[in-house]
């Protein structure tokens, strides 16, 4: 037997004894959960408010795992048992559309470890070997903090920018802070803005970040000033707040990008001849790719990307469950949450 965690309602975890899984099928593997980074997908669903979502559900897609074992398969790798690694844990169908086009990141059949699935908080998980990315190099820590820099790093490849350009990221929890060191790692320059001053500092004080706007004041009076009147190129909203979210169309330039990097239960609207007059471009962000994990996993073997300040508290499955409801309260000072799953 080993132990799991359910979420088997809005607002309640169940910690309890499960099967060990069988051994991997054809073209999966075996896996080990050292680390699972709490994420806002998770404090959604425990909060009854993310999309696609249904309960009972074993939550956790930010991973860090051992390879235990490795089945049959013919597909190329170079894993071994015991290594150390990371998932995808986007799991496409291989057969639509979507995927047949190399977009395997928004398969019309998406399957997501943790939110459409059952995820990695549970000790020992079988996966499909060609989701699983290996590093010799990173901690547990980093490995589990992977998949949630691939987000940002993927939205801010959906921008396709050009180095030199303006961008204002909106939105400094952990995804909005990822697309900013991306958008920096790509050349541009960075403005944010959060309604938090707490996260405002933080992205000040560890993340290098001077322009940051108060979101409680006007942001296009605060713009006006820094580009003396020239707004950004892209605009990137990862609040996941609907009013945050149709507000940024009056922040991007003429010509310009927004992306929407977080995901709302709603409808966002715009004004249309506002919209025409600028000639916007709107772009959804969903998910990452391997391209985008495997850039990632090079920035920071390559210490281009410091990360360590971001991890801001650690907990064993029992203090998990005890203090998961207070992590949602922004005095917490939780930016991101690492379980501590195996030993």
């Amino acid at each position: 037997m080993m132990k799991s965690i359910t979420l088997t309602e809005p607002g309640h975890f169940e910690l309890m004894d499960r099967s060990v899984p069988p051994p991997p099928s054809r073209d999966e593997v075996q896996v080990r959960v050292y680390r699972i980074g709490i994420c806002g997908t998770d404090l959604h669903a425990f909060t009854g408010t993310q999309p696609f979502f249904r309960y009972p559900r074993i939550l956790g897609h930010e991973l860090a795992l051992e390879v235990l074992d490795i089945g049959d398969t013919t597909l190329d790798h170079s894993l071994q048992v015991g290594d150390r690694c990371c998932v995808r844990p986007y799991l496409n169908c291989g057969k639509c559309s979507a995927c047949l086009r190399g977009l395997d990141n928004c398969c019309l059949n998406m399957q997501v470890l943790g939110v459409h699935r059952d995820g990695g908080m549970q000790e020992i998980i079988n996966v499909p070997i060609d989701k699983i990315h290996h590093s010799a190099l990173l901690s547990d820590d980093q490995l589990a903090l992977i998949e949630m820099l691939s987000i940002g790093a993927h939205a801010v490849r959906r921008a396709d920018m050009t180095s030199g350009e303006v961008v204002l990221v909106i939105g400094m929890g952990p995804i909005g802070l990822g697309v900013a060191q991306f958008a920096r790692l790509a050349g541009a320059q960075v403005i944010v803005a959060d309604i938090s001053d707490a996260r405002l500092a933080f992205a000040k004080e560890q993340n290098g970040i001077s322009h940051c706007l108060d979101s409680r004041q006007s942001i296009v009076e605060q713009l006006n000033v820094l580009t003396d009147g020239d707004l950004p190129n892209v605009v990137f909203d990862a609040t996941g707040n609907a009013s945050s979210m149709m507000e940024s169309f009056n922040y991007v330039a003429h010509g310009g990008k927004i992306v929407f990097v977080g995901l709302v239960q709603g409808n966002i609207s715009f004004h249309d001849p506002e919209f025409h007059k600028r000639e916007l471009s709107v772009l959804a962000s969903r998910n990452a790719t391997a391209k985008d994990f495997n850039q990632v996993i090079s920035a920071l073997e390559n210490r281009h990307l410091d990360v360590k300040s971001w991890i801001t508290h650690h907990a064993t499955p029992e203090q998990m469950i005890e203090q998961f409801p207070t992590w949602l309260d922004p005095a917490s000072g939780a930016i991101k949450v690492m379980v501590n799953f195996s030993n």
